[in-house]
């Protein structure tokens, strides 16, 4: 197979080829075992918000350090998705992500330290602090997240929240 006849991989699995290295998620002796799944499988790629601006911004807390959590409605992972595709996975203590800046290009991989389920009441200061977002107090976190929510069609008074903590395993 010549040069031109392979296929061409996009930006996200270039930046996955690196960051994984730099991750030490490879296998140390790949000719004698094989790649592994976690080297197989390019982890999903994403961004926060829901403008290119709005990624750009929260990516820039990630990157700095200041945001290691993010939020997202419960709805997204069962039947009640408010855009009738199907639920996505609930995520999981060691998942892997990218996350893309506004234009769509990968800036981060991350990985999920834990995963926890609360009433939009119930969240916590600490995850309001964790987020990273203007003032970091509990106020502003729910001004944002329930105007984010409302503009995704997803808000109610008593909704689920999912909140994810994470760490940034690379960066670019």
């Amino acid at each position: 197979m010549s040069a031109s006849d392979q296929p061409q991989r996009g930006p996200v699995e270039e930046f996955w080829e690196v960051a994984r290295v730099h991750a030490r998620l490879t296998n140390a002796v790949p000719a004698y075992f094989g790649p592994s799944a976690l080297e197989s499988l390019t982890p999903p790629a994403w961004a926060f918000g829901s403008s290119p601006e709005m990624a750009d911004e929260l990516l820039a807390l990630v990157l700095g350090g200041t945001k290691t959590a993010t939020a997202s409605a419960h709805a997204w992972y069962t039947d009640d998705r408010p855009d009738d595709e199907a639920a996505e996975p609930l995520p999981a203590q060691g998942n892997l992500s990218i996350v893309l800046d506004g234009a769509g290009h990968p800036r981060a991989l991350i990985s999920c330290t834990s995963v926890e389920v609360h009433p939009f009441g119930e969240i916590s200061e600490e995850h309001a602090y964790l987020e990273g977002e203007a003032d970091r107090s509990l106020a502003s976190w729910r001004e944002i997240h329930e105007r984010f929510f409302r503009e995704e069609g997803t808000w109610a008074p008593d909704m689920l929240v999912v909140c994810e903590r994470f760490k940034v395993l690379h960066q670019e």
